[in-house]
């Protein structure tokens, strides 16, 4: 069994029966669970002080424990605020050797960004304890894919993307694009190219996800990557005055504008059912009339 290390870098847990519900599920699956206190901690919204916040992250390159699982509680917001005091020197030195599994997705894709434009660190971009492991079901298919990215050296993930036929391969990389425009033109924004880009959001109208998109072309980025992978981008029904502008219109006008691949339909994102992607990994992509096949491989994995 595993040991999971917590922090709450972002926002407070308003749901503390998920966050408790998720506790108890990893202690009675035979996991070991540090720093559970972190759980209760608030400072108006966010899950502690600024002080508070940094520790959390910070103390990570202190960590002594082999195999451990970093999760953050929940996203929100609040990361974006650690980033100049985060000591990146020490957490890049701290995964050089034993690295630790840092695992989460939302607000926490400011974090795992500033890790890999810092100091190339492989951080997994997927489930969190409150929203995925308390949930009132745990999602089999999330869990199964996420005990396969940290068990296995080389995998692969499967669905029937929507897209061109293309094989391309290079550095996976990405995670809710949100934040990722938030980090254009800071040291914390990953330069990476010939990259494969995964992206994902929620809760964002079509246009405000084109918006963002076209942000990120614009800014040189999409162009530069060897594909682009859109994973769920949930709560975003159009309403009456888009007249049928919707997530595919989104998606067919940004493919007349790119000279690389597209694929859509990922599993990936801030639903129940996600894949668990470590950015930073090499990746392989091929997409073809049958299906669609991500190969990913170079992560750090649990040894026992």
């Amino acid at each position: 069994m595993s040991l999971f290390h917590l922090i709450a870098p972002s926002g407070y847990c308003i749901n503390q029966q998920a966050a408790l519900r998720g506790l108890t599920r990893l202690r009675e699956t035979g996991h070991q669970v540090n720093n559970a206190a972190v759980i209760h901690r608030r400072e108006q919204r966010f899950a502690g002080t600024e002080a508070e916040r940094l520790a959390d992250v910070n103390s990570l390159a202190s960590l002594t424990t082999a195999d451990t699982i970093v999760m953050p509680v929940r996203g929100g917001y609040g990361a974006s605020r650690l980033l100049e005091n985060i000591d990146w020197q020490a957490l890049t030195a701290r995964q050089q050797h034993n690295p630790l599994l840092i695992c989460g997705h939302s607000d926490f894709t400011a974090i795992q960004s500033g890790l890999l434009a810092q100091g190339n660190v492989i951080t997994f971009s997927g489930p969190m304890l409150a929203a995925n492991f308390g949930a009132e079901e745990m999602n089999a298919f999330t869990e199964y894919h996420f005990w396969l990215a940290l068990r296995n050296a080389q995998y692969t993930v499967e669905w029937q993307g929507q897209g061109p036929a293309c094989q391309s391969e290079g550095t996976l990389w990405g995670g809710n694009l949100a934040m990722l425009i938030s980090l254009i033109g800071t040291p914390w924004m990953p330069k990476i190219e010939n990259g494969i880009l995964v992206l994902e959001d929620i809760n964002e109208h079509p246009f405000r996800v084109e918006r963002m998109l076209l942000q990120l072309l614009d800014a040189g980025i999409l162009n530069r990557q060897n594909a682009i992978v859109l994973g769920s981008f949930s709560g975003s029904t159009p309403n009456e005055y888009d007249a049928g502008y919707d997530l595919d219109a989104v998606y067919a006008f940004l493919r007349s504008r790119l000279s690389v691949p597209l694929i859509t339909g990922l599993d990936f994102g801030h639903e129940q059912r996600t894949v668990t992607l470590p950015l930073g990994a090499h990746a392989v992509l091929k997409n073809t009339k049958e299906a669609t096949q991500l190969t990913i491989s170079g992560h750090p994995v649990l040894k026992s």
